[in-house]
């Protein structure tokens, strides 16, 4: 007796291998699917796990406002060889977009003083070599600013490439006791510039300019004396205390030798600004590129301007405030100022080596 035998015996039909095949597809691009929409571009991945903003594929029912706030994915499908993220920049590469030229430095010079014996001139005709950046503004860093830092400090100076000198000016350092120490502790090394100025002249010049902004003072003569009939002068007085070059001094030697000191002729700056700015290029170790040929005289102010140079199309003068009608003295207190300062004056020119000839 013959029997059928029931089941899958013999090989599969056709027709279901098909579907077998087509289901096993199927879930392949399924998988293929949700792996493609979780990591494309890898915004949107971070978007459904981190909360990232997510990205969009084009300019489809969103609109381009959707698009303006938003970034494009990549295109779909793994990338063969995908770059790496950036490292992060750090701060003291200067990187910025545009990348600006040069790196700001402490300065290797500083003029620092005296008020009213000619730094702004100075300062003025320096920066027109193209081998030094200065600062234009006083920061005066060393005497009320000091404890914002060095860093602080860097931050307001100007950028500077290759061999540039960077240096700035605050006259009232010559007078800070503290400035010394301060400065020797940046850099035993910099280098100091003091425009110094007949004593007697300076402060009456320091004393016109305090009286043009504060007309209600005393005369200079009540200011300079405490008893002018027996000749004694207030020394108190800032305006006659800067003047005592050679006691100032003194706190200088302690920390810096003459050879990283300069001292600059006032008045020689205005009868031969060519003669002492080749002293101050020597001193910085410049090239001379400042000579007589870029100065004339501005018979207005009573001072040497510069002539239009290649950063400039206009002649470079001192400001409004500068060349200020002196107020009248009467004589007799200029020479009894110019004995009280003849003793201090003669000890400042043995220290410096160096005879203003201001008697």
């Amino acid at each position: 007796m013959a029997y059928r035998v029931l089941g899958r015996a013999g090989p599969p039909q056709p027709r279901r291998a098909r579907r077998l095949l087509f289901a096993f597809t199927l879930s392949l691009s399924c998988t293929y699917l949700c792996y493609s929409l979780l990591c494309c571009c890898d915004d949107l991945g971070r978007s459904r796990l981190l909360g990232a903003p997510r990205c969009l594929r084009g300019p489809g029912a969103g609109g381009q406002k959707l698009l303006q706030k938003s970034r494009a994915c990549d295109p779909a499908g793994p990338t063969p060889s995908a770059p790496a993220a950036p490292a992060p920049r750090l701060a003291s590469a200067n990187h910025s977009a545009p990348p600006k030229l040069g790196t700001k430095r402490l300065p290797q010079a500083l003029i620092v003083g005296v008020k009213k014996g000619g730094t702004r001139a100075v300062l003025e005709f320096i920066r027109a070599h193209p081998d030094v950046r200065a600062l234009g503004t006083e920061p005066h860093f060393f005497d009320r600013n000091y404890g914002r830092g060095l860093d602080w400090y860097r931050s307001l100076m100007p950028r500077t490439v290759g061999g540039q000198i960077t240096l700035e000016k605050t006259p009232s350092y010559f007078v800070t006791q503290e400035a010394p120490r301060r400065i020797f502790n940046m850099s035993r090394d910099t280098k100091l510039i003091v425009v110094v100025r007949n004593p007697v002249t300076r402060a009456i010049s320091d004393y016109t300019q305090t009286l043009s902004k504060k007309p209600d003072i005393p005369t200079f003569e009540g200011l300079s004396f405490r008893n002018r009939t027996l000749g004694l002068v207030d020394a108190s007085w800032n305006a006659i205390r800067i003047g005592l070059y050679a006691l100032h001094l003194e706190s200088w030697l302690r920390y810096f030798p003459l050879a990283q000191m300069l001292f600059v002729s006032g008045e020689r700056l205005i009868v031969d600004p060519a003669g002492e700015m080749g002293r101050v290029q020597d001193f910085l170790g410049v090239k001379r590129l400042i000579t007589d040929k870029h100065f004339y005289f501005n018979k207005t102010k009573g001072f040497p301007c510069l002539k239009k140079t290649a950063s400039s199309l206009l002649p470079r003068c001192l400001g409004k405030s500068k060349g200020r009608t002196h107020v009248q003295i009467d004589p007799e207190v200029i020479d009894q100022l110019r004995e009280f300062y003849r003793p201090y004056n003669i000890k400042f020119y043995e220290a410096v080596g160096q005879d203003f000839r201001w008697e």
